[in-house]
């Protein structure tokens, strides 16, 4: 990432397919191609782009990029594109989603407050909606994700 959280460099790899990419201004730009040993062999893959603003994976770091890149205020929303890359071969679909910021919760902790907002996120192809709750730099509920422990406090600075 870079300070306002734009996906720069990113590169997802499975065991059958892997890909390389970014943001360039308004588009995402990326490389995908099958195998990791065409990965590691520095093959380059087929070559892509689309205008969106940023990529979505199953990991919960890509919430987290997605919501602060949008730097909604609470009671704002604003409709974004994203390539989402599906199951182990990669896949991209390009999607609209409408991403809405609800209150800021603040929970009494041992060392200081934290601090955790909420968005509801809105597939626009589908009409399905589901929240995700972040404290900083941390997805602390969203579908699929349950924090259980923290190894140390979430990055509250964004």
């Amino acid at each position: 990432m870079d300070s306002r959280w734009r996906q720069i460099r990113v590169e997802v790899v499975t065991p059958t397919w892997w890909l390389r990419g970014g943001v360039t201004g308004a588009q995402v730009a990326w490389v995908r191609a099958a195998g990791e040993t065409v990965h590691a062999a520095g093959e380059t893959g087929t070559e892509h782009a689309e205008r969106a603003s940023g990529f979505m994976f199953d990991s919960p770091a890509f919430l987290v990029a997605a919501a602060h890149s949008l730097g909604l205020e609470e009671g704002a929303r604003t409709t974004v594109r994203l390539v989402r890359l599906s199951g182990p071969s990669l896949s991209p679909l390009t999607v609209a989603w409408q991403w809405s910021r609800g209150e800021t919760a603040t929970y009494e902790t041992e060392t200081e407050p934290l601090p955790v907002s909420r968005y509801e996120v809105a597939d626009l192809a589908t009409g399905e909606v589901e929240t995700v709750h972040l404290a900083g730099d941390v997805v602390v509920g969203a579908p699929g994700v349950e924090l259980t422990e923290l190894d140390s406090p979430p990055n509250l600075r964004s």
